[in-house]
């Protein structure tokens, strides 16, 4: 209970801080990639739960003559970047924190078809809420292995109190002001998850 009224109180109050940049990004992000804003993809969360995470957009929308999207380091522009680097990007996710969907401190919600490939302990990351950050971006993000960033995420699960969440916010406060693992080193974001056997 006191975790997820935390959540609302620093939710709602960054919004309303943060209102004027976040115009300012929609605005940035309209002009130099278009329409949409937004970019919405549906995600795992509490439980295996779907729900719709929403972010800015960083990337052109871009495919190949078959209709498949371009590799990320063909649809990155140097204005996406400069935003996944500021974490700017990640500013509507509160949105997802007002509707319970998310937490502010929790382990990243990934992508779905990597549900099938999790072990039995890399499973119990759905034992929280995921988080706008978390333990295993304040220690590496995507500068690390799958393996080890999985092992973060359940570290914290079974961890979790509310003075490590004040923790890790204030981590990642700064982890944001020196732009420290932003990207894997061979990957614009970061390489995808194939399984255990491919970590």
């Amino acid at each position: 209970m006191l975790k997820r009224t935390f959540d609302i109180i620093v939710a709602l109050v960054a919004l309303v801080v943060l209102t004027p940049i976040i115009f300012i990004v929609a605005y940035k992000v309209a002009k130099t990639l278009g329409s949409p804003i937004l970019f919405r993809q549906q995600r795992p969360g509490l439980n295996g739960k779907l729900f719709k995470m929403v972010k800015f957009r960083t990337m052109k929308d871009a495919v190949d003559k078959s209709g498949n999207p371009l590799p990320d380091s063909e649809r990155m522009t140097p204005f996406g970047d400069k935003l996944r680097s500021s974490s700017l990007d990640e500013l509507p996710e509160l949105l997802n924190v007002l509707k319970g969907e998310m937490s502010l401190v929790g382990p990243r919600p990934l992508l779905m078809e990597y549900l099938p490939l999790y072990s039995k302990e890399q499973s119990k990351r759905h034992d929280a809420r995921p988080g706008v950050t978390g333990w295993a971006q304040i220690n590496g993000r995507n500068a690390i292995s799958w393996s080890e960033k999985f092992k973060l995420d359940v570290w914290y699960v079974e961890n979790r109190t509310f003075w490590l969440d004040i923790k890790i916010l204030i981590l990642t406060v700064k982890k944001v002001f020196i732009k420290e693992g932003i990207s894997s080193e061979d990957h614009v974001t970061i390489e995808p998850f194939r399984g255990n056997d491919s970590d």
